[in-house]
C-alpha cells in the first residue's frame, strides 16, 4: 500500500522572483534524505505531495520533521471531487481520531476550485454532520478543537486530520555555507541547528586535545554532528588535534588570557579552513555574559583573528532556553556525558573579563602561532555523514537502520 503525504512548503513561498529555485532545492532536499527509498514527489500552487510506500512511511515523517523549508505535513487521503466520497473519507479520519481518544473536532474546507458544487461552509457543515451522526462521543469545538478535519477542494479532493509541524525556515544551501565551531558542549549543536533552519550547508570543526581530551570526548562530537547533519542533510566534521598549540600557549600566554589566547587560535584555525572549503561565515554557539571568553570584550578580541562573519545566533538567548531546543533536536542527553572538551580543562582560575584588545592581539601575534595552526590543520582527520548515518543515529525514530 502507498502512504501520501500532503506538505506544506513556508517560507519560500515568499521567493517571488526566485521562488522556482527555492521550490526546486527543497524537493532535492527531500529527495536526497528519502536516498533509495522509492518516491514520487509533485507539487501544485502552495502544496508538495509525497507518495512512498507504507513500510517507509515512519523514515519518510522522520525526513519531512527535520527538512527545513517545511512549514508542516501530514499523511492524506486524496480522490475524486465528489461529496459522498469526500465526507466517508473525513468519517475514516474521525475514526481513527476516535480510536486514539479526541473527542472534540471542527471541519474547515477551503475550495480553491469554484466549479466544486458545495460552497466551503456547506461541505464543512456537511461534513460535521456526518461526523456527529456516526460518532456520538464527539462535539464540535471551533475555537480549540482536539482534532482540525481538513478537506481541499484542488486539482482533487485532499481530506486529512491534524499536521504535524515542520521546521519552518529555507531548504539546506540556499543561504551558503557555513564552518559550525563544534564542541561538545550544549550550546554549539542547538548554533548549528538554528542556521541549519536559516537554509545553510554546514560543515563543523571540532579541536582536539588528546590524550587531555578522551577519544570518548570526540565520539561524544561525532554523535552531535550527526545529530546536527539530521537538519542540514549531510555534513563534514574536521577534527583538528590541538594538544602542542594548546601547550604552547599554556606555556607562554598569561595565566588569565589563555582561554582567550585559545579562543582566537581556534578562531584562526576555523578561518583558514573556511577558506579552503569554501565557508562564507562562521558559526559559534556563544550567548552574551553566559561564561568569561563570551562578553562583549572577550568576543571582539577571540573574533580578531578571522575577516569573515561570526554569527552568533544564540547571542541573546539564555540557558534555559538553549537546553530546552537541545532536548528538541536531540543533542543535549548527548551534550551532558561527562567528558569535557579542552576549553574546560584549560580555563585558568580567574580569566580576565574585560580584555583590552589591543593588548591581547598583541600577546597573540607574539605567540606566533601560525606554523602550529597549519600543522594542526595538515593532521586534521575528515569525518563526512550523510542522512544514512543520520538514520542510524535516530535508529529507535526510524525504520531504517
Amino acid at each position: 500500500m502507498e502512504s501520501f503525504f500532503l506538505i506544506k512548503p513556508g517560507e519560500i513561498l515568499l521567493k517571488q522572483d526566485n521562488q522556482k529555485e527555492f521550490t526546486t532545492r527543497l524537493i532535492k532536499e527531500i529527495k536526497d534524505r528519502l536516498g533509495t527509498i522509492p518516491s514520487r514527489i509533485g507539487d501544485s500552487p502552495g502544496r508538495f505531495f509525497l507518495s512512498v510506500d507504507q513500510e517507509h512511511e515512519i523514515a519518510a515523517a522522520f525526513v519531512l520533521a527535520h527538512c527545513p523549508g517545511l512549514n508542516g505535513y501530514v499523511k492524506a487521503y486524496h480522490g475524486a471531487k465528489q461529496s459522498d466520497k469526500i465526507i466517508g473519507t473525513v468519517l475514516e479520519v474521525a475514526r481513527k481520531a476516535s480510536l486514539q481518544g479526541l473527542r472534540t473536532f471542527k471541519v474547515e474546507t477551503r475550495r480553491s476550485d469554484k466549479s466544486f458544487p458545495l460552497g466551503s461552509y456547506q461541505m464543512s457543515a456537511s461534513a460535521g454532520e456526518a461526523v456527529l451522526a456516526s460518532f456520538p462521543d464527539f462535539t464540535v469545538d471551533v475555537r480549540n478543537p482536539e482534532l482540525l478535519i481538513t478537506i481541499e477542494i484542488r486539482e482533487r479532493a485532499y481530506v486529512y486530520g491534524n499536521a504535524e509541524k515542520g521546521p519552518r525556515g529555507l531548504p539546506s544551501g540556499t543561504s551558503g555555507k557555513g564552518l559550525l565551531l563544534l564542541s561538545g558542549g550544549i550550546d554549539s549543536p542547538v548554533a548549528g541547528y538554528l542556521m541549519a533552519k536559516r537554509g545553510m550547508a554546514l560543515e563543523s570543526v571540532y579541536f582536539h586535545a588528546y590524550p587531555y581530551t578522551s577519544m570518548e570526548a570526540q565520539k561524544k562530537v561525532e554523535r552531535l554532528a550527526r545529530r546536527v547533519c539530521a537538519w542540514c542533510g549531510h555534513t563534514r566534521l574536521w577534527v583538528v588535534p590541538f594538544t602542542e598549540l594548546q601547550m604552547k600557549i599554556k606555556k607562554a600566554a598569561p595565566e588569565n588570557a589563555t582561554t582567550l589566547m585559545l579562543r582566537m587560535a581556534m578562531m584562526e584555525a576555523a578561518d583558514r579552513l573556511a577558506k579552503r572549503i569554501r565557508a562564507k561565515a562562521l558559526i559559534s554557539g556563544e550567548s552574551l555574559g553566559q561564561v568569561a571568553s563570551q562578553t562583549a570584550e572577550a568576543m571582539q578580541v577571540t573574533q580578531a583573528p578571522t575577516d569573515l562573519p561570526v554569527f552568533r545566533p544564540l547571542i541573546g538567548t539564555d540557558k534555559e532556553d538553549i537546553t530546552l531546543m537541545a532536548k528538541k533536536i536531540g543533542t543535549f542527553e548527548i551534550s551532558v556525558l561527562p567528558y569535557e572538551d579542552c576549553c574546560v580543562l584549560f580555563s585558568p582560575k580567574h580569566p580576565n573579563l574585560k580584555p583590552e584588545a589591543r593588548e591581547l592581539k598583541e600577546i597573540y601575534a607574539g605567540l606566533d602561532l601560525g606554523v602550529f595552526i597549519e600543522d594542526s590543520l595538515a593532521r586534521a582527520e575528515r569525518l563526512t555523514y550523510g542522512y544514512e548515518d543520520v538514520h542510524k543515529e535516530f535508529e529507535r525514530e526510524t525504520d531504517r537502520v
